[in-house]
């Protein structure tokens, strides 16, 4: 009887053990996480159904932008998910808050642009002056007025460039930046030390989310353009826009490769070469 009795306990709490850890890993209700990007966080908590528990990771402030507005979330959305679970979030923030300039003297352009988004601040207009060194950061400036390493300026501000020319032939190729946000574009061009020229948001709702359809000069991997060249950029909004399309689509126009001389390595010229030749 003792042993039955035992044998008989034995089960009975094994199952309320099963039955508890059931219940607490909520197991079998899962959830697909909604796409809570580019809406507005106390929106996203009232609409939450599934008891989702937000928290603000970073606040990041851009200028002329809604405050709240969800940049990026994780877990993203589409993944499966259980009741309650935590979601971390990044926002725009309400108010522009101060940055510290770093030290951006000496730098590559490419070094002063990360360092300047780094802190949250924008990388503007490069201008490049004389100077014994390539490409390398001369002084900074916001709005006109000089700006020097350890000043605070708020959150957000665009950060203009002088830049040394070194002996004038510096130059690069145009990034390829069709589908992405204005604000990678930008980067991306100002990386490379070229500068972002007019841009165009005709029809255009939103201009935090919408995505380049259009450049000029046009990307070709080849043409090279001297630095400080201007890159116009033309935008549509991401909702009418099937970006993984545009960007798998895209053919590099020949006709808008420039070919330039180059020094003769020994090799036979496409001219001297037939169908039966071998290099």
């Amino acid at each position: 009887m003792h042993l039955l009795v035992m044998v008989g306990v034995s089960l009975v709490i094994l199952a309320v053990v099963l039955i508890f850890i059931r219940i607490y890993a909520r197991q079998g209700k899962e959830y697909v996480m909604p796409d809570f990007v580019n809406k507005n966080i106390a929106e996203a908590m009232a609409t939450n159904e599934i008891d989702l528990d937000f928290v603000v990771m970073d606040s990041i402030f851009r200028d002329g932008a809604e405050g709240g507005i969800i940049l990026t979330q994780d877990p993203q959305g589409g993944t499966m998910v259980k009741s309650g679970r935590k979601v971390y979030v990044s926002i725009t923030a309400y108010n522009a808050d101060d940055a510290i300039l770093p030290e951006l003297a000496g730098l590559s352009v490419r070094q002063a642009v990360s360092e300047l988004y780094a802190v949250g601040l924008v990388a503007g207009k490069l201008t490049f002056v004389e100077d014994p060194y390539k490409n390398s950061v001369v002084n900074q400036s916001c709005k006109g007025r000089t700006l020097y390493a350890g000043q605070q300026i708020p959150r957000g501000s665009v950060v203009d460039l002088v830049v040394g020319s070194g002996d004038g032939d510096g130059e690069n190729s145009v990034p390829f930046v069709i589908g992405k946000t204005a604000d990678k574009a930008r980067r991306d061009i100002l990386s490379v030390s070229l500068n972002v020229g007019t841009e165009y948001f005709r029809g255009v709702k939103n201009k935090l989310t919408a995505v380049v359809y259009r450049q000029e000069p046009d990307y070709t991997g080849v043409n090279k353009y001297p630095y400080g060249t201007s890159v116009d950029l033309w935008y549509i909004d991401a909702d009418n826009a099937d970006i993984s399309k545009m960007v798998t689509d895209f053919k590099v126009d020949s006709s808008k490769i420039i070919i330039t001389e180059q020094e003769n390595d020994g090799r036979p010229s496409p001219e001297d070469i037939d169908e039966n030749w071998q290099w």
